[in-house]
């Protein structure tokens, strides 16, 4: 008999999710857009694309939180997971909604943070992966192999 989905174990590999360096970068991206902006004659609208980055930036070290949390405990399931991420995601959602509603058309901008934090933690979370994935297909596969595969995979 098979387990359904919302009760299945937890299962999360070791990622590469380096906060200080996606502070950094934030801060970076942050003062050139307010640069751009300026430029602009808009400078809020690269304020508030900041404040997006730094939100995106909180749920990050959030999810990070919420996974150590849940995943030390005996029997981590999916349903606990999945409840603790759409909650914090309707908080941000409501959140950069209401800035950007009451601040608008310069608010617009943390949902562009928003959107560009996205992109920067699945870049800055996947590429190390991928290298790591290629370098291991380079030399010897999992388990020694030397073609990539382990035994019985077609």
């Amino acid at each position: 008999m098979t387990t359904p989905a919302q009760d299945a174990p937890l299962v999360f590999p070791e990622v590469a999710f380096r906060p200080l360096r996606l502070l950094v970068i934030c801060g970076v991206l942050t003062v050139a857009a307010i640069g751009a902006t300026v430029l602009l004659d808009r400078p809020m609208l690269g304020v508030y694309l900041g404040v997006g980055l730094a939100i995106g930036l909180v749920n990050a070290l959030l999810i990070r939180r919420s996974v150590s949390a849940i995943t030390a405990g005996d029997h981590p399931l999916k349903r606990k997971m999945a409840l603790n991420s759409a909650t914090r995601l309707a908080v941000i959602t409501v959140i950069a909604l209401v800035i950007a509603y009451l601040t608008r058309p310069d608010g617009l901008g943390v949902l562009f943070g928003l959107a560009l934090f996205q992109v920067l933690l699945v870049g800055g979370t996947a590429l190390p992966v991928w290298k790591k994935i290629r370098t291991s297909a380079d030399g010897a596969g999992p388990a020694g192999t030397t073609d990539g595969y382990t035994e019985g995979t077609a």
